[in-house]
């Protein structure tokens, strides 16, 4: 990786800096860890392994952790043998410990922990699949928040879900998605807070934390966060970085709003310059702030826009036996609901999302209620 008078220059200033490890940004093949670890007398990690110690460190779902599990054991997998040919060389400062296993023994073993996290994982994703089929039989809208790490996309859920999600500064604060009902001008959606972006996210790890991405893949609309704070070109490179990994799991198509928070960190006479010095972007940015609340009623009003059409529908309701159960039962499914009592009967107004307006025309009717108004309306008509 590097040469042997680099290699002991480092060794020196590893010494001098008491340092406990060293990271390299690009991938370390075993032999070039375990010489390098013997030069250093520390051990030597890649960019992967760092990322993977983060994650360890933050999960705290047991699905989380069986995600960790099994990108930890894919990674080790085809790098094993190698490693234990290594390992039985001599020891060095942290590695794996691998020279007490039989390597065909040892691999096995591996495989067979790889089978069984999977078909734990695939459990879980069958349950959540069901969970998602029925938001969706019931209309259920979904917006999800999405960006770089760091970008503070936690301090927006909690802003908007008035909630009290830990927020720290550090890489990978959120790795178990976190979901609350939140209402957008008017328009109920479930929101989602997923894990952080980072450029060149290894695809272990993509593929490990399907559950918490695949939340923007299957959203209805997706709050792209961006820190304004940074400089421009950090916000270019970390944009890039963040619409890339959307391609990659498959979210190109969702309507999205970019979110340029952190604005409270900048004067005033920064925030035009910046803007400026952007010039056109991929997704038309809105100017937030998560932390003061600057500018939430327009990002509101964006995502109402972006989440597409609703019914605004008006029906006559004979008051009857069961008519309470099934007004309270519209305050829970539709968008937002209105009544008043008139002599006899109940007027009721409800907007919701096509496929559910229609659902609960059905049940109105059924109870003898009929329909006096029908409009179908854009989301940024409000």
């Amino acid at each position: 990786m590097i040469g042997r008078g680099k290699a002991e220059e480092l060794a020196k200033t590893v010494k001098e800096l008491g340092a406990e490890k060293v990271i390299f940004d690009n991938d370390l093949k075993p032999v070039q860890a375990y010489n390098l670890a013997k030069v250093l007398g520390v051990e030597a990690i890649d960019r992967f392994q760092l990322i993977l110690e983060i994650f360890a460190r933050r999960v705290t779902t047991k699905e989380a952790q069986l995600q960790v599990r099994l990108a930890r054991l894919r990674y080790q997998l085809p790098r094993a043998r190698e490693s234990i040919r290594l390992a039985r060389q001599g020891e060095q400062p942290g590695f794996m410990g691998l020279g007490r296993y039989e390597i065909d023994v040892f691999l096995e073993d591996m495989r067979r922990q790889i089978a069984h996290i999977r078909g734990e994982l695939k459990e879980v994703r069958e349950e959540r699949l069901q969970h998602r089929s029925r938001r969706m039989e019931r209309g259920q809208l979904t917006v999800a928040l999405a960006g770089y790490t760091s970008a503070g996309k936690t301090t927006l859920f909690n802003l908007l879900a008035s909630e009290t999600k830990p927020t720290k500064l550090g890489l990978f604060t959120t790795l178990s998605p976190a979901t609350r009902v939140v209402s957008f001008a008017g328009r109920n959606a479930l929101l989602t807070d997923t894990v952080g972006f980072i450029d060149r996210l290894p695809i272990l790890l993509v593929e490990a934390f399907n559950s918490t991405l695949e939340e923007t893949i299957y959203a209805d609309a997706v709050i792209l966060v961006i820190d304004f704070n940074d400089s421009i070109d950090e916000i270019r490179r970390k944009l890039e970085a963040s619409l890339s990994t959307i391609r990659e799991i498959g979210a190109a198509a969702v309507p999205m709003v970019a979110a340029l928070n952190k604005v409270d960190l900048l004067s005033s006479e920064e925030v035009p310059r910046k803007l400026e010095a952007l010039g056109i972007m991929p997704i038309d940015p809105v100017v937030v702030s998560a932390r003061t609340g600057f500018n939430l009623d327009e990002l509101k009003r964006r995502i109402a826009g972006a989440l597409g059409r609703y019914v605004e529908a008006t029906f006559i309701v004979p008051e009857k036996p069961g008519v309470e159960s099934l007004i309270h039962g519209l305050y829970e499914e539709a968008d937002s609901v209105q009544t008043s009592q008139r002599e006899g009967h109940v007027e009721v107004m409800l907007k919701a999302v096509p496929t559910k307006a229609e659902r609960l025309r059905q049940r109105i009717e059924e109870a003898g209620g009929r329909l006096t108004g029908y409009k179908l309306l854009g989301g940024e008509s409000e």
